[in-house]
């Protein structure tokens, strides 16, 4: 049975189900499930903690053992089972399936995943634990859904901010949310309740931003210049790699180029996502950059992006830059103009 994760808390507090699975890449979230179901184990008199981690060289059996052994207590008892590389293998799949196929009463099982792509959601395994049991998809939250996120967490602390406030802090910890909860207590300890001054924030929060290359993309898809800068420079301060951004930025371009060449053909915009692969937030992203950019423009940042990649391998380049950095930046800039 499929739970938002949103309803977690209301759902514990009417019952406590056999199994719980809970899958995302949102470590505070994902943490902060776990514990809730955890507490609620514990307010239940499940007495014990058994923790299973699927590494090399686990013996499923180990899961099974701990599901027919008796509680040291005699009590009920908690069974963590964490598969941090998503994928249980042959012989675990089978054995998912039929642990949860025969749930022993007296004991709940708590299963963590990472998030799941879309194969492995297809799978046997999967299916029977979303059968036989609550399972939860972490949601991630997007840079557009943050600021709310903020808002909520300081509201929870009785805190407020306004716009220029939260602003500030969206763009401190963008990409770590696991910081930005911390900055969040942080300014409960710090202050007392009721509205933050804009100052006060700035004088509280550290700038503890990640930068995900991928992420830089969709700034550069959907137009937005300023957040494109700032994680350009973020990245080339966490000294990330040259070639993989290169890399990203030319395989968007050519995307791009494959979807403007096959509109003008006459395709439709599904069909043409349909046989590209596209899906959900990359999908609007990529018809967006479509909408706003002509071919001859694609072709020119094609040929580009050879010319960045000389400059990365200190070779001539036809290009009157030599930074790569300042190119890359450029080349993003050209793509996320509006």
């Amino acid at each position: 049975m499929f739970l938002k994760y949103e309803t977690l808390e209301s759902h514990l507090n009417k019952e406590l189900a056999s199994l719980y699975v809970l899958t995302g890449d949102e470590h505070l979230l994902l943490l902060e499930a776990a514990d809730m179901i955890r507490k609620a184990a514990r307010d239940r008199h499940f007495g014990e903690r058994e923790i299973l981690t699927v590494e090399r060289g686990f013996k499923w059996g180990q899961l099974h053992a701990a599901n027919n052994a008796m509680s040291l207590f005699g009590g009920r008892k908690l069974i963590e089972l964490r598969i941090p590389g998503g994928k249980p293998g042959k012989e675990g799949s089978q054995t998912l399936q039929e642990y949860a196929a025969e749930l022993n009463p007296d004991n709940v099982t708590l299963i963590t995943l990472p998030k799941l792509d879309w194969a492995s959601q297809k799978t046997a395994w999967v299916s029977a634990l979303q059968k036989n049991g609550i399972y939860i998809e972490i949601p991630s939250i997007e840079l557009s859904r943050l600021g709310n996120w903020i808002s909520e967490r300081l509201k929870k602390q009785n805190q407020t901010a306004n716009k220029q406030g939260i602003d500030f802090l969206v763009e401190r910890v963008e990409g770590n949310l696991l910081a930005a909860h911390q900055e969040i207590q942080k300014l409960g300890l710090l202050y007392p309740e009721g509205e933050l001054g804009f100052e006060q924030i700035c004088n509280s929060v550290l700038n503890v931003a990640r930068y995900d290359i991928f992420k830089l993309n969709e700034a550069m898809l959907g137009g937005n210049r300023a957040r494109f800068i700032r994680m350009m420079e973020g990245l080339k301060g966490e000294g990330e790699p040259l070639p993989l951004i290169l890399w990203t930025f030319t395989e968007e371009i050519r995307t791009l180029l494959k979807c403007k060449t096959a509109l003008e053909s006459g395709q439709t915009f599904p069909a043409t996502a349909k046989t590209l692969r596209l899906r959900g937030q990359r999908e609007k992203l990529i018809q967006m950059a479509v909408n706003r950019l002509e071919k001859k423009d694609l072709q020119i940042a094609l040929q580009q992006t050879a010319q960045i990649d000389k400059i990365i391998k200190g070779l001539r380049s036809d290009s009157w830059m030599d930074d790569a950095w300042d190119a890359l930046m450029q080349l993003g800039l050209f793509i996320a103009r509006t």
